[in-house]
């Protein structure tokens, strides 16, 4: 055992490389990424040290070229559920008494496999499974995933180090030991480093982990786990499992050692996972904690003093970066009177040179939405307002799914303020926009707090900074992630921990120690170095 108190190296941003033409970086992603798209790649379960091909194989089709399978991967049983649970409750004990500083080498040294060997392998795998551009994989399964390792490891110890005062003669220390049982991750297809962080920060803090990837996502889930075994993360520890949805979570939130849900996706799931577990309360043998990050319908409020250009540039970055698949992307607009003409002119322009197409041309800004559903649930939004008396398509509007899922970027200008397109989670790019009377900023703030359940991101533009200060406590509790003059994504690991509140989540934070202590039971120690030997106190002298 370690007989220092070791300095884990300083976290930093790791830097977004570029892939302009000529770069190494460009030829390395396209050769990784023509590599994977050609061969067909199999997808296990990791159970313990097994990996576990059931034979019971589902396809998996790039979203921009549906026709194409580039692999499969091995559905599991509730028995493999039964199993993974078994073997991290084994796992546990050999985990929780590794020294943190093992616990911290493994996911550096994973940290430091994505930046360098694994970083084409992953993001090529992002940009098959999950229709992602090179930039948009690389912020995300590249950097995003290294930051979250790192500064993991990095608020690990600051909380470690975090400790009480202590009184003549007493000496006072909090453990902070990891969670009673075994801990759940369930993670979305979107992003690759929310997939990455989840099971990983509480197994970082001590926990044992049964994680269950998106099926959309199990292309970049397999790269993930074979980078945390080559990392040197011991058997058990984190067992992947690909599984039915409903029946995984009746198996795992009716076991008595479950300890903590650690959850990315739908309000919807959410709330009926959250009720399953208080219908089980009675048989846990601790309270569970659970840590929710759902959905969005985030807003730019737009001021009267804005720069036209900036609205334009951070509503298209906002609203179709990703096809809008963010749950932080810009999903209403509230233009003052005086731009919006300006405004609606710049965006025309600027779409009109966004194409479509496989994330493998690098010239496409947008590819394809992730499967048949989505594309259905954007064409059906677009069917409607082009049909309302309330609302008109005035971008974009026109969808193809012939070869892949593709939604033009589209704008919906609705004149009821809380017409569906402008109320209701669509996670497709479709972006909606009210205009309202550049004199009434004052009523219109008050329209954006309670048009929607959800308090995710939001953002305002404006030169004027009492504007901003007005918006800034008008819109307290409408967003968890508030940007002024600037678009209402790209949260960076160490600079904006995110996440939101209302119908939006728990608000724990990721990216920062305040979701780390989410994964410890605090114990306070309290050690008196020379014990009393009389219950007599002064006061009880006549």
């Amino acid at each position: 055992m370690s007989k220092s108190f070791a300095q884990i190296p300083q976290a930093v941003n790791e830097e977004v490389k570029s892939y302009a033409p000529g770069s190494p970086e460009r030829a390395q992603l396209l050769d990784a990424y023509k590599k994977m798209f050609n061969e067909v790649t199999e997808v296990p379960q990791y159970i313990g040290s097994e990996e576990i091909f059931s034979g019971n194989k589902k396809e998996i089709r790039p979203p921009h070229d549906h026709q194409k399978v580039v692999g499969y991967f091995h559905e599991g049983t509730q028995e493999d559920v039964k199993k993974a649970i078994d073997t991290a409750l084994a796992a546990k004990e050999a985990w929780v008494a590794m020294p943190w500083e093992d616990r911290a080498a493994i996911f550096l040294k994973a940290a430091d496999l994505i930046a360098g060997p694994y970083r084409a392998k992953l993001n090529a795998a992002t940009m098959i499974g999950q229709s992602k551009n090179a930039m948009q994989a690389e912020i995300d399964s590249a950097c995003e995933l290294i930051d979250f390792l790192r500064f993991n490891v990095q608020y690990m110890t600051e909380i470690y180090a975090d400790q009480p005062i202590s009184s003549p003669g007493i000496w006072n220390r909090v453990d902070y030991r990891p969670l009673e049982g075994f801990t759940f991750a369930i993670t979305p297809f979107n992003f690759t480093a929310i997939a990455g962080n989840l099971p990983s920060c509480m197994a970082l803090m001590g926990n044992v982990v049964v994680w269950k990837p998106s099926d959309k996502q199990t292309l970049a889930a397999k790269v993930t786990m074979e980078v945390f075994k080559k990392a040197g993360l011991p058997d058990g520890v984190i067992n992947m499992i690909l599984t039915s949805g409903a029946e995984t979570a009746k198996t795992v939130l009716e076991h008595p050692d479950f300890a903590g849900l650690h959850f990315t996706g739908s309000t919807k799931v959410f709330n009926t996972l959250w009720k399953q577990i208080g219908d089980n309360i009675d048989k846990y043998r601790t309270y569970p904690r659970i840590v929710g990050e759902t959905g969005g319908k985030d807003f730019v409020m737009v001021h009267k003093s804005a720069c036209p250009t900036e609205v334009a540039v951070g509503l298209v970055r906002g609203a179709f970066e990703y096809q809008g698949q963010k749950c932080s992307a810009a999903s209403r607009a509230y233009i003052p009177s005086n731009l919006w003409n300006e405004v609606e002119k710049q965006m025309k322009e600027m779409l009109a040179t966004v194409t479509l197409g496989s994330p493998e041309d690098f010239s496409n800004f947008m590819t394809a939405v992730i499967d048949k559903n989505s594309f259905e649930k954007s064409k059906a939004y677009i069917d409607r307002a082009n049909a309302s008396s309330e609302a008109e398509v005035v971008i974009g509007g026109t969808y193809d799914d012939s070869v892949g899922y593709f939604v033009q970027p589209t704008v919906i200008k609705a004149t009821n303020p809380k017409y569906e397109s402008m109320v209701e989670e669509i996670f497709g790019p479709v972006l909606s926009v009210y205009v309202y009377d550049e004199n009434e900023f004052e009523a219109t703030l008050k329209l954006v707090d309670e048009t929607s359940a959800y308090a995710l991101t939001g953002s305002i533009f404006a030169k004027d900074r009492a504007a901003v200060e007005f918006a800034s406590k008008a819109l307290k509790n409408a967003c968890g992630n508030f940007y002024i003059n600037d678009k209402p994504t790209g949260a960076v690991v160490g600079q904006q921990p995110f996440g939101g509140a209302r119908a939006s989540g728990t608000n724990d934070k990721a990216g920062s120690a305040m979701n780390l202590l989410r994964w410890t039971s605090v114990q306070t120690i309290k050690e008196t170095f020379v014990p009393a030997k009389d219950y007599k106190y002064p006061f009880l002298e006549k």
